[in-house]
Formats: C-alpha cells, sequence, structure tokens
C-alpha cells in the first residue's frame, strides 16, 4: 500500500502542445454557463468543445450529414489533461489533429487554447467508431469522410 499518495496513471504527464501541431483550428467563445463555482470554465465542458470542433470541421468538408447519414460516429474512449484555467468571458480556439486513422475508427486529438497563448490550456482526445446508423455495426469511413480525416492526420 502506498502512504497516501494516488497515481491514477503510470503513463508520463503530457506536456502543453503549440498551436502549430493541430492543422484545424474552431473557434469557441466561452459562455456564463460553463464557468463553475470555482470560477474557471467546469472540466466536462472542454468535451463539448472538443465535439464541437470536430462535428463543425466535418460539416464544412461535406463528411458529416447528422440528421440523414447512414454511417455515425459513436465515442468509445475519451480524455483530458488541464494545464492553465479558462473563463468566461473568454475567445478560445479547439486545435483538432487525428494521430490514427483506421478502417471504421478514428483517435482525434485536441488542444483549448487562449487567444494569447501558444501553448494548449488543456489537451484532450477522443476515438470515433464509425457505424451503420440502423444497426450499430461498424463500416468502413465512407470515402468523403476517410479524405476529410487524412486532411488531419500528423505523424
Amino acid at each position: 500500500m502506498n502512504s497516501g499518495s494516488v497515481n491514477a496513471s503510470s503513463a508520463p504527464r503530457p506536456t502543453p502542445q503549440p498551436r502549430a501541431a493541430y492543422p484545424y483550428h474552431h473557434p469557441i467563445q466561452t459562455r456564463w454557463a460553463d464557468n463553475d463555482v470555482y470560477g474557471h470554465v467546469n472540466n466536462v465542458t472542454y468535451y463539448a468543445y472538443f465535439d464541437t470542433a470536430v462535428n463543425a470541421y466535418l460539416a464544412a468538408q461535406g463528411a458529416l450529414d447528422i440528421r440523414g447519414g447512414e454511417v455515425i460516429g459513436l465515442v468509445v474512449e475519451t480524455g483530458c489533461a488541464f494545464f492553465a484555467p479558462v473563463a468566461f468571458p473568454e475567445a478560445l480556439q479547439v486545435g483538432v489533429r487525428v494521430a490514427k486513422l483506421g478502417r471504421s475508427s478514428v483517435r482525434y486529438e485536441l488542444a483549448v487554447f487562449q487567444e494569447d497563448s501558444e501553448k494548449a490550456a488543456a489537451q484532450g482526445h477522443f476515438v470515433h467508431v464509425y457505424v451503420d446508423r440502423a444497426s450499430r455495426r461498424p463500416v468502413d469511413l465512407p470515402p468523403v469522410l476517410r479524405a476529410a480525416l487524412e486532411a488531419l492526420t500528423v505523424a
């Protein structure tokens, strides 16, 4: 038994990445409701920022049909590391990149940047598995979706 310390992960703590590490940036304006009682944006809100940035990019590329598309993305994994607080009112940008592109899945890596900072205030990831809307079974990424994701893929 450890002497009272908690180690949630044996993985090394990530370091804040620069803006240039992300090929797409989506603007986000914090809202009054984003702040929690501690005076900063609540941790769960970052996931909404991530989701908004990815889906805005995919919709702009013609790769996402929210209402009628036969293929939908289901989130199967998420994570986030925090480096600096953000709060309302603040203009942010969410950087988006693709770290891994599979047959039916994609790992997005994202970062929240404050207006005056080149280093991420928070970084996270999520994995989408793309499935048939009706059967919920994994399917190959449609060509337009694959092309949009390849444009964000980093080595």
